[in-house]
């Protein structure tokens, strides 16, 4: 970690080769969680409450470091929470709520199709880009400044993964890229219906969360992958929208959410003025 800057860690996937919870892109399990702890010290992790309040307050030094947990998975709930317990980590965990509602995003599904389904992630590109009309090899020699850019800030992403997603993100619109994946599950078979909400926790597993006193903070309602290019309008129905169902389902007033994740490390200057309209005190993205 670079040291002219405080830290959170952030965590996505667990795995522990059971259900729906097996090894994929990205992913680590309890023993990896247990290792990460104790390289960086206990005593060196803030608990999330004393890191908001240090952070309000301009008291975090350089070195001072959390844990964030992005997206309400329950593979976090499962694997890394009893991790968090047994060490006494409050960790921040940052929820979209359309996985509460009838409005639930795709993002897990994808993710789940593409690492089960095919022989590799590549594979799966490569497949993907078959259903694509347009100049894939013009795109990214126009884009190859861009694209280095790109690994020096996420170097955790292979050059690969950063092609992908700048189609996804830069040159499909959001039902394009839906689309395609729902004709790619149609040729694989892949009965879709019956994974839907298994991805994400449900509204029981937050309010444990709630209870054993980590802060659960708002990462949007549908987690819009460039949700910072859209316009205000929509912007603030998101983050209306998040807070709100938060709110209901943890029995706490709208003024006790201070802290957020942005989605995909996305969000423009409207974004930040809606997030302090709404109280929002501190902030993540991702970022090497």
């Amino acid at each position: 970690m670079r040291k002219n800057f405080y830290h959170g860690v952030m965590f996505h996937y667990f795995h522990n080769g059971k259900g729906i919870h097996k090894k994929t892109q990205g992913s680590i399990d309890k023993i990896q969680l247990s290792k990460i702890i104790k390289k960086i010290g206990r005593k060196n992790i803030l608990d999330a409450d004393i890191f908001l309040n240090k952070h309000i307050e301009k008291k975090l030094k350089p070195s001072d470091v959390c844990f964030t947990f992005d997206d309400g998975l329950k593979s976090q709930f499962d694997i890394a929470l009893p991790v968090l317990e047994d060490y006494k980590i409050k960790s921040f965990f940052f929820v979209g709520t359309s996985q509460f509602t009838n409005e639930i995003g795709y993002i897990e599904l994808f993710r789940f199709f593409r690492n089960n389904f095919f022989k590799n992630i590549n594979e799966y590109y490569t497949y993907f880009y078959k259903y694509v009309d347009f100049d894939l090899n013009k795109i990214f020699l126009n884009e190859y400044n861009s694209l280095k850019k790109l690994k020096l800030k996420f170097q955790y992403y292979s050059i690969n993964d950063l092609k992908f997603r700048m189609v996804r993100d830069k040159f499909l619109t959001k039902s394009e890229y839906e689309k395609i994946n729902f004709r790619m599950f149609k040729d694989k078979n892949f009965q879709y219906k019956k994974f839907e909400k298994k991805f994400y926790m449900n509204k029981k597993d937050l309010r444990i969360i709630d209870q054993n006193k980590h802060i659960v903070g708002l990462h949007s309602h549908s987690q819009f992958h460039r949700i910072g290019k859209l316009n205000k309008k929509i912007q603030t129905q998101e983050y209306k929208k998040n807070i709100n169902l938060l709110s209901s389902i943890l029995n706490k007033p709208n003024n006790y959410f201070k802290s957020m994740s942005h989605p995909n490390g996305s969000y423009s200057a409207k974004t930040l003025a809606i997030l302090k309209n709404l109280g929002i005190k501190l902030g993540f993205k991702q970022i090497m």
